[in-house]
């Protein structure tokens, strides 16, 4: 991670928050998750708020909404969970085109659709505007346990790798005229996992083992160390403030 990793949530600009310090996006992130979180689910008119929050957010850092759809569909098992609860749930009833629904079912699958969602959009769009290695700096400057980091840090690292010894194994596999596709292969699919894990597991303490031996500590190396300027963290507080104005006049209203 001493050099630039490249990650296929990460996508290069020189906007105004591309240029932020990694750490402010960090705690602006994470604060307006916590406001959207602690809003009551029948304060609809709040999400609506929140959603314009992003969304300016980024038409600054000009992140195409295409992108952020196509990323978002990673809820898409707790959209379908949400879907379901309005005919788990008991309780009062109401009878939408034919069919009776659960009305606490129906506030429950609200929650988690307009929660899930808007914290989804949230952190796709930190990592959008920060490069893996900086999302790493930054947990390292907020004084962030240092096992957290070292355990992020390889895998944002390794992941590659091990995807492509997995994608090296299978085209070794298809060489032979083997591909286990069935049930009754499953035993040669197993074997290929184990093989893998003993793979990355062996590879993973050699590298480890390099590493400490040129002087690796279990922290990055930070190329600065001053503090973000006030007027950066001001910059960037401004949407969680204002998420954070939601949530108490949701509460107030509600």
């Amino acid at each position: 991670m001493g050099a630039g990793h490249s990650h296929p949530l990460h996508l290069p600009g020189a906007s105004l928050v591309h240029r932020m310090p990694s750490e402010v996006k960090i705690v602006a992130a994470l604060a307006f998750v916590v406001s959207v979180v602690a809003t009551p689910r029948e304060a609809v008119w709040a999400f609506g708020l929140y959603a314009v929050l992003l969304a300016a957010v980024a038409a600054t850092a000009r992140i195409p909404a295409r992108w952020l759809a196509t990323r978002g569909l990673i809820e898409t098992p707790f959209v379908v969970l949400a879907v379901i609860l309005p005919f788990l749930e008991s309780g009062p009833y109401v009878h939408v085109a034919g069919l009776q629904l659960s009305e606490a079912g129906l506030w429950a699958g609200w929650n988690i659709v307009a929660k899930g969602t808007l914290g989804v959009f949230a952190s796709l769009l930190l990592a959008a505007t920060t490069n893996a290695r900086d999302l790493l700096l930054g947990l390292q400057r907020l004084r962030t346990p240092g096992p957290i980091v070292q355990i992020a840090t390889f895998m944002l690292r390794y992941v590659d790798v091990i995807l492509g010894n997995a994608r090296a194994m299978r085209i070794a596999r298809l060489s032979r005229c083997h591909d286990p596709r069935f049930f009754w292969q499953v035993r040669a699919f197993a074997t290929s996992i184990g093989s893998l894990f003993l793979r990355s597991y062996e590879r993973g303490e050699r590298v480890y083992v390099a590493m400490l031996s040129r002087g690796y500590t279990g922290a990055l190396p930070m190329a600065t160390t001053t503090r973000p300027p006030a007027r950066q963290w001001a910059t960037a507080l401004t949407i969680p403030a204002a998420a954070a104005a939601v949530s108490v006049t949701a509460w107030l209203t509600t």
